[in-house]
């Protein structure tokens, strides 16, 4: 093939156009058209709103990974929050339980505290103070313990009473505790006496080994003893101060195959809850000593005649 026949126009791949600076600017002059024009007009809010509709599903399952570990972040969050208020509210409710029962317990010692000074003032005898501070090991008796012993000048013997009654005696002294053997104690005896006619009896223990009453022994079946009748010491011991309240009268059974009534009755002071008594001094302290008596005259001798 000759060389004269062949075409020596460059192809279309290497045919030049408009350069890129020209694209660049007529580009850049076409969107700064279409800006003003969408700014005054809005011709592009319809298309705008065309391709949020159609990508709006393909936004919702991109985002939802994001919402999911928000969601979990806040569920945490909210539960660790709630769990810690619910631990502070229990234990602020725990406080105000410990405090309300504070407080009702300072105002029933209060209380009781008071009827004690008040009792005490009715009492001529010495007294002091003192605070229950455990009850007795022994399982058959009814003891307690107080904080007073014979450094305080405790005597056995001694009467111990609460801001409701006589309580008990003590019966044991030691250097800074004293036991105190209390009126339902089965091997405990104190003289009484009916407020309301008189009658004079002695009250013992209950002789069950848990027992809280007190009876009234060797009285008549036809005794004048109603149920709630009060009675008090009558002091004829020499141990218990006259008129502290002992017991009132709970049960009286009149059996006609005994010549003796069963009478029980329920003591007046706080045997199974007394905290702060106040031990008495024995009435024995308080007699003056027996005068000495004058020796008799000796008889005159008889004179012998001589």
């Amino acid at each position: 093939m000759p060389l004269g026949t062949l075409d020596r126009t460059p192809p279309p791949f290497f045919k030049q156009g408009p350069s890129a600076l020209s694209k660049l600017m007529v580009c850049s002059a076409l969107a700064l058209f279409l800006m003003v024009v969408d700014s005054r007009f809005r011709i592009a809010q319809p298309l705008r709103a065309a391709v949020a509709t159609v990508l709006y599903p393909l936004q919702w399952v991109a985002m939802r990974p994001m919402f999911l570990v928000r969601a979990a972040g806040e569920y945490f969050e909210s539960l660790h929050s709630a769990q810690a208020a619910e631990e502070a509210a229990r234990r602020k409710l725990a406080l105000q339980a410990l405090r309300a029962n504070q407080v009702e317990q300072l105002t029933l010692e209060n209380e009781r505290l008071r009827k004690l000074l008040q009792l005490r003032d009715r009492i001529t005898t010495a007294a002091q103070p003192a605070e229950v501070l455990y009850d007795a090991a022994d399982p058959y008796s009814r003891k307690v313990i107080i904080d007073r012993g014979l450094a305080q000048g405790i005597e056995a013997g001694s009467p111990v009473i609460d801001e409701s009654g006589v309580l008990g005696q003590v019966t044991r002294v030691q250097p800074l505790i004293s036991e105190v053997t209390l009126v339902i104690d089965r091997e405990q005896s104190i003289p009484v006496m009916n407020v309301r006619t008189g009658a004079r009896s002695v009250a013992y223990g209950d002789p069950s080994a848990h027992g809280a009453l007190l009876e009234l022994r060797f009285m008549a079946g036809n005794a004048d003893v109603q149920i709630g009748d009060l009675l008090t010491t009558s002091g004829v011991d020499g141990i218990y101060p006259p008129g502290l309240p002992v017991a009132k009268v709970e049960k009286v059974e009149r059996r006609a195959e005994s010549g003796f009534a069963r009478i029980l009755c329920t003591p007046q002071a706080l045997v199974d809850g007394a905290r702060h008594v106040m031990v008495l001094s024995p009435l024995t302290a308080q007699i003056p000593p027996r005068l000495a008596e004058d020796p008799p005259p000796a008889p005159a001798k008889k004179t012998q005649r001589k």
